[in-house]
């Protein structure tokens, strides 16, 4: 397999820190044997380190030894591993297996004599004729507070993409000569495939390649759900993140075809191909606008436009009540995502996690924490898409807005008409499938659009429970729906338009001139007729801005 450019930096600075005679060096990962496999390559490479040097292991149960021998059992207490690695005197690597068990795990006396030693090895590794270097190797950072001037952490990625493929392709051409699975890939959908498991360790990822391949006896493209279903694992551990397992589809969501178009545009764009064009991960968007438009259903369809997981970020999680433990569940909750993509972050109503940030009630936590997610999404280079949503724009911080954050920031306003008859022919196709239901009532273009027409100023929320009290008064009465069921729900709903006039007038007073309008503009010119046949005021300037919110930019 060749070495992926996150491999050949590893290799290289891990070299530089040996010649270095850096004594000890910390690896935290769960991934034991493919960070050995590169130790090992790093020790007898001689144009990289200059002396090649033995591999030696030690771990609890095995004591210490060359590299792939049986150890004494004497030597699997820690002290007398330590002794060992202080009395030999050829050139050598030693990797400790786990050790951090002694960093804290262990009664206090017993973890400090340990400790100590570790301490006292410094200047005998350092002034050794041999070189000689110490590598722990851990799936957790456990670094007592004597160590932390001692010890070097040297970061160990995960499988690159590249790793992956090859993994991926090598498993195909065995299968393929075997002739017992059926493969069925294009090469894109392989790169899809390999990108879908990007975060997994490459033992994770060869376990969710071989069970794609045993449960239907073949591999294709639909096999992506199973590799998410191994990254959904991680996630499930974590309880700052949702992994949101949603069967909707774009086309469940009645108009905004303006933000529809934009989103399908840069489907694809954090495969390689995409670098053809030079083109970077598309950042985010953050939609905004009234209440019940469709802005949650959105977040949720790009998931299944895009074929990426979609994680939800719980910002009330985020803030517990431990001094400190909220900035570290921020970082953790950042690495969880970088880990596991290309994915989609979703922070529902994500003005009310950042909202009073110049309060100073929590001695700052609040602004920290802002400040590292702004931070992070300025420079994130993993494709973690954010879509935020919120309902109460200006609750939010102007630095928010600042482009670099987002790519686009949308406005979602009350449906138009013909935004009106796409919703409701979704929720009728949706819930009307039954014939002894649907009787005599016809599923017509007639009749969608009459019930459209019925409900100027309602939300897409409001629209579908219109749907479902009309069904409740058919189910009361066993009988069939009927028209009048539809006209006497909508007579005795009031609609958002109506109870949160103002409050709508205000948010879509800030998106004319701060957002785009996510209703393309022939729907918008269809509005601005239906408002003047009913002899309502114009909106102003409509060539340069729309006044029902946002500016008149189409995708």
């Amino acid at each position: 397999m060749e070495d992926s450019s996150s491999i050949l930096q590893f290799k290289t600075l891990l070299s530089n820190l040996m010649r270095a005679r850096f004594p000890h060096l910390y690896i935290p990962t769960w991934e034991e044997e493919r960070a050995l496999s590169v130790i090992r390559s790093v020790s007898a490479n001689e144009g990289l380190i200059k002396t090649v040097r033995k591999v030696f292991t030690w771990s609890l149960t095995n004591g210490m030894a060359e590299d792939g021998k049986k150890g004494s059992e004497e030597s699997k207490a820690p002290l007398k591993c330590l002794e060992f690695i202080e009395s030999y005197d050829q050139p050598a690597v030693f990797v400790l297996k786990d050790f951090h068990i002694y960093f804290g795990g262990a009664g206090r006396q017993a973890e400090l004599q340990v400790i100590r030693k570790i301490r006292d090895l410094v200047p005998a590794l350092k002034q050794s004729p041999n070189p000689k270097n110490v590598i722990i190797v851990s799936p957790i950072m456990m670094l007592p507070t004597e160590l932390q001037k001692e010890l070097t952490i040297v970061d160990f990625d995960l499988p690159s993409f590249g790793e992956i493929k090859s993994v991926l392709e090598e498993m195909i051409d065995a299968n393929q000569r075997s002739g017992r699975i059926v493969i069925d890939l294009s090469q894109e959908e392989k790169e899809r495939l390999a990108k879908a498991a990007l975060g997994l360790t490459l033992h994770e990822a060869e376990n969710a390649f071989a069970r794609a391949m045993v449960e239907d006896g073949r591999l294709d493209a639909s096999d992506v759900e199973v590799i998410l279903e191994e990254k959904r694992q991680i996630i499930k551990k974590s309880e700052i993140l949702e992994f949101i397992k949603s069967d909707l589809k774009i086309e469940d969501v009645g108009g905004l075809e303006n933000l529809k178009r934009w989103l399908l545009k840069r489907n694809k764009s954090w495969l390689d191909s995409a670098a053809e064009y030079g083109l970077p991960a598309p950042k985010g968007a953050l939609i905004t606008g009234v209440p019940g438009c469709g802005k949650s259903l959105i977040a949720k369809a790009i998931s299944a436009m895009w074929h990426l997981p979609l994680l939800r970020l719980d910002l009330g999680q985020i803030f517990s009540g431990i001094v400190g433990s909220s900035e570290e569940n921020m970082r953790k909750a950042i690495k969880t995502v970088e880990a596991v993509s290309p994915v989609i972050l979703w922070i529902d109503e994500i003005e009310k996690g950042f909202s009073g940030l110049s309060s100073g009630g929590d001695g700052g936590t609040s602004n920290r924490i802002f400040g590292t997610f702004l931070t992070w999404m300025q420079e994130k280079t993993k494709a973690v898409f954010v879509i935020a949503t919120a309902n109460n724009i200006h609750a939010l911080p102007p630095e928010m807005m600042r482009k670099g954050r987002f790519d686009e920031i949308f406005f979602v306003d009350l449906p138009t008409k013909k935004e009106r008859v796409e919703i409701f022919r979704v929720h009728l196709h949706k819930r009307l499938k039954n014939p002894r239901v649907i009787g005599d009532f016809a599923l017509s273009e007639e009749n969608i659009n009459l019930l459209a027409e019925l409900t100027e100023g309602y939300v897409g929320a409001e629209v579908e429970q219109i749907v479902v009290t009309a069904l409740f008064e058919a189910f009361s009465e066993e009988r069939s729906i009927r028209l009048d069921d539809f006209q006497k729900a909508i007579q005795t709903t009031v609609p958002l338009s109506i109870t949160q006039a103002e409050q709508i007038q205000r948010i879509r007073e800030w998106a004319n001139v701060r957002a785009v309008a996510a209703t393309p503009r022939e729907d918008r010119m269809e509005y601005k007729q239906e408002i003047a046949a009913a002899k309502a005021p114009e909106p102003e300037d409509e060539d340069v801005r729309f006044a029902r919110g946002g500016r008149a930019v189409d995708f």
